[in-house]
């Protein structure tokens, strides 16, 4: 775990931070010039088929989308909205949740479209830049231009990368700074150097040529041509996603110089695609690529070289910031328990194995399905349209919580909700053309966690919860009784009631019903995720003994739940405060601890019961629900108790009405 003054040094305006920056946030975004015009020239039917007016209006629509979208909607307002630092869909979430039950549809809706697309991400960035090697002559002399030699170095590359997820990547993540820097410095060479000669380009910056190509005969595509636009400004959700990486003033300062490398190159490939439009030697070039083929002959193996490290530094970040996304899910009830790996003390650097096995077969599939990267560009960015459409629903409830006036909140809402919903219903298309892959996913994510927040919201809605102040003095008659033999001298149960003085029914069933277990000190312990990211708290109720205690532990939804660890601590710290007694160990080896018992953690597992009388809709989310818990990671990992004593007990899960059931005595 990062120390808090590690995390405030990354999050000042610093050189480094400025470099961790550019690593971390701009990998998504940076990429973009590798496929946007390309997708333009074939949505026109071929670089016969453009003009010049063409190439302006095209140049106009991707200068002021980065502007509205990225520059002014994210950069300017979501920054803003930050949950202690953290930046995200589901961190912006946590903020207003308390404000409307409704909102959590949005952040579902936008969590699993957002993921959805992370898949895509990888296999189109990698495959466009491997794809690259074809203008190089000595690369055809030897492997050829079959596009099977494409998919191989792809698939290699893709699958080395989720490989060396597991180790933790901080060690290469100090290089995706510099690497990044150069890669943009090389956009805004040869955008300058394609650009010198042909100033008429920036004439693109007017609105007026973007809204005349909309409405020109020119533009076959039509209103459709704003789904190759968006593919500019996929990255801008990734940029509001890693705010808790490096903190607001560092993305403040380095946007300026990436928008201007992007533009710069942008403006470069309309320069070149002028010059070049109307020679038959260029327009006979199938799947013609401006980003590579506007560079001197003698640089084309640079220009390949980096951009597939800039393709792996994008696929990183997204396939990091999945985790991030999950990770952060399963702490708000919306997903199941995973196992989750800390790498490194690097904040951030988390690893989710069953999420890394998940995207890697998923990104293969893309990439043998699709085969091309023109294939792939056509169903990319659907879904982020998505994410981004339900963000903006989410800031415009952040911005009325945050007593903005509703005039200025509605222009955030109408302003961005019209542009985005005009992008999406452009992308619409895609659906057709490859775009139902990426909503499948989306679809099979959204179900994941509708399924697991509706089980949720009806166990919490049923489940008993009894008073511990009424067994207080039952508890300690069993702990008196020696008779009994000592079960532990500390029993720890957890339980999922948050009230003060509460704890679950099944708890005190275990401790008196199915086997009366004596202890020491009866611990009840309470997890609750807090909307911080950070927080480490406990609180403490003794109810006036030193043998009963409820502790809260109030953790962030950054935090690991190392509860063995936490435990530890709590009882050194009553102990020194005189809350409870010393409990000398005679035969501890560790003379640290030899005034610390032994622990026993009981964990009650909750079973459908058959008696339970539930509607049909409900039985099968809380059976699906329970199938899908089995998958999941077992509470003994997640809780970090691995090399505790545990106990695990089953106890029937009784929701709703008791069916009646009578049975008749016959007399035989």
């Amino acid at each position: 775990m990062e120390s808090k003054v590690d995390s405030t040094q990354k999050k000042k305006l610093t050189i480094g931070g400025l470099f961790i920056t550019l690593g971390v946030v701009y990998g998504d975004i940076g990429t973009s010039p590798l496929y946007v015009m390309k997708a333009l020239i074939h949505g026109n039917d071929g670089l016969a088929n453009i003009s010049d007016e063409f190439i302006y209006g095209s140049l106009s629509l991707v200068f002021w989308t980065l502007t509205l979208l990225t520059t002014i909607k994210y950069v300017s307002i979501a920054l803003r909205a930050d949950n202690h630092g953290e930046g995200g869909i589901f961190s912006l979430y946590t903020l207003i949740r308390k404000k409307a039950k409704w909102l959590i549809v949005p952040a579902m809706i936008g969590g699993a479209t957002l993921l959805a697309d992370g898949i895509l991400t990888p296999a189109v960035t990698v495959t466009t830049a491997v794809e690259g090697l074809r203008g190089i002559p000595s690369y055809i002399e030897h492997f050829g231009s079959s596009q099977n030699t494409v998919l191989l170095i792809t698939i290699i590359i893709i699958s080395f990368l989720f490989m060396i997820q597991r180790f933790g990547t901080e060690v290469i993540g100090r290089l995706f700074g510099p690497i990044m820097f150069l890669w943009f410095l090389m956009l805004a060479f040869l955008g300058v150097l394609n650009t010198l000669g042909n100033w008429d380009i920036l004439r693109s910056l007017s609105p007026y040529y973007g809204i005349k190509l909309l409405l020109s005969e020119e533009n076959k595509s039509g209103f459709l041509i704003l789904g190759s636009i968006f593919l500019a400004t996929t990255g801008a959700e990734a940029l509001y996603s890693d705010l808790g990486h490096v903190g607001r003033k560092n993305i403040y300062a380095s946007w300026p110089f990436v928008k201007l490398s992007l533009l710069l190159n942008y403006f470069g490939q309309g320069a070149w695609l002028l010059s070049v439009k109307d020679k038959p030697s260029f327009q006979h070039i199938e799947e013609i690529n401006p980003f590579f083929e506007m560079m001197p002959a003698s640089f084309r193996i640079i220009g390949v070289v980096f951009a597939k490290l800039a393709a792996i530094i994008a696929s990183q970040a997204l396939i990091s910031g999945s985790y991030t996304l999950v990770s952060e899910a399963i702490k708000l009830n919306l997903w199941p328990r995973l196992q989750i790996i800390y790498p490194t003390n690097t904040k951030g650097q988390l690893y989710i194995p069953v999420i890394n096995s998940i995207l890697w077969a998923a990104c293969i599939g893309v990439v043998l399905y699709f085969r091309t990267s023109e294939h792939m560009e056509a169903a990319y960015g659907l879904a982020i349209t998505i994410t981004m459409l339900m963000t903006t629903i989410l800031l415009y409830n952040y911005l009325i919580y945050r007593n903005v006036s509703h005039f200025i909140s509605l222009i955030v809402l109408f302003f961005f909700g019209g542009l985005e919903t005009m992008f999406f219903l452009s992308s619409a298309t895609k659906l057709f053309h490859g775009g139902f892959v990426t909503v499948l996913i989306a679809l099979i994510i959204l179900s994941i966690m509708v399924i697991w927040h509706k089980a949720y919201v009806i166990e919490h809605n049923v489940a008993k919860e009894v008073s511990l102040v009424d067994h207080v003095s039952r508890l300690e008659a069993v702990k008196a009784d020696y008779s009994i033999p000592l079960y532990a001298t500390n029993l720890v149960y957890l339980t999922s009631k948050s009230r003060p003085g509460k704890v679950d029914s099944e708890v005190m069933y275990s401790i008196f019903d199915k086997q009366p277990k004596r202890a020491e000190v009866y611990w009840f312990i309470n997890v609750e995720v807090t909307d911080e990211p950070r927080t480490m708290e406990y609180v403490v109720e003794n109810f006036g003994t030193d043998s009963v205690i409820k502790v809260k532990l109030r953790l962030g939804f950054r935090m690991e739940q190392k509860i063995s660890t936490y435990m530890r601590q709590v009882v050194i710290d009553l102990m020194k405060s005189g809350d409870i007694n010393k409990q000398p160990q005679k035969w501890s080896i560790n003379e640290f601890n030899r005034n610390v018992g032994d622990f026993c953690f009981v964990i009650v597992r909750e079973e459908l019961s058959t008696d339970t009388e539930l509607s049909a809709l409900n039985r099968f989310i809380m059976q699906t629900k329970l199938s899908i818990k089995k998958l999941a990671v077992s509470p003994v990992k997640w809780f970090g108790l691995e090399y505790t004593d545990v106990k695990i007990e089953h106890v029937p899960l009784l929701l709703g009405k008791r069916k009646k059931t009578r049975l008749k005595r016959v007399y035989s």
